[in-house]
């Protein structure tokens, strides 16, 4: 494992937007991976190579580089007591999940939307049925981790170790976005019209 961090600092040192952008797109792939092969719905459903292309695109040419930006912007311009770690690490917590979270679920659920040739009418649905179920479980998984993270790691390894837990969460929103939700209402048309 110190060689894969070695390796990872000298590559993000060298190259950080293509490093960042594969690392996150690979990992993006396999929480697909595992959504489709460990959580499916239909057992008799094919593998998706597809699906895991655009988890892999979202991951590698959106989220790495928002995510990036976004964590050193965090690093940068939340500081509410010079010097005080402990409050400054908790006002970025808060700025991630009172900011971030809210605005990253629905870019997610609507650039996936998109990119399997939905519409923006299909991608503000899907946003709308998953918005708050999954920032409701995202406040379950992510600020105790981001209170180690942004404590422990330095900056240009936390989209890294984010990523790494990210495995498990992007399984989670790959399962939540292939998914109807089973409440949802089918039209009834009374009287009944005839096709």
């Amino acid at each position: 494992m110190n060689g894969f961090v070695s390796w990872y600092t000298a590559s993000i040192r060298r190259s950080p937007r293509l490093t960042n952008g594969v690392m996150t797109g690979s990992l993006f792939g396999v929480g697909d991976i595992i959504a489709q092969i460990g959580f499916s719905q239909d057992k008799e459903q094919k593998y998706d190579v597809a699906r895991t292309v655009r988890a892999v695109v979202y991951g590698s040419l959106i989220f790495s580089i928002i995510g990036d930006k976004w964590y050193k912007f965090l690093n940068e311009k939340v500081v509410v007591r010079p010097g005080k770690h402990w409050a400054n690490t908790v006002a970025r917590v808060g700025c991630d999940q009172l900011l971030f979270a809210p605005v990253g679920i629905p870019l997610y659920y609507g650039a996936m939307s998109i990119l399997e040739g939905k519409s923006l009418a299909n991608a503000k649905e899907k946003v709308h049925d998953n918005w708050w179920s999954t920032l409701v479980t995202n406040w379950y998984v992510w600020p105790a981790f981001q209170l180690l993270n942004f404590s422990l790691v330095p900056v240009h390894h936390r989209l890294f170790s984010v990523n790494i837990i990210s495995i498990f969460w992007n399984a989670f929103l790959s399962f939540k976005n292939s998914v109807s939700p089973a409440n949802k209402a089918l039209p009834v048309n009374f009287p009944p019209v005839p096709e």
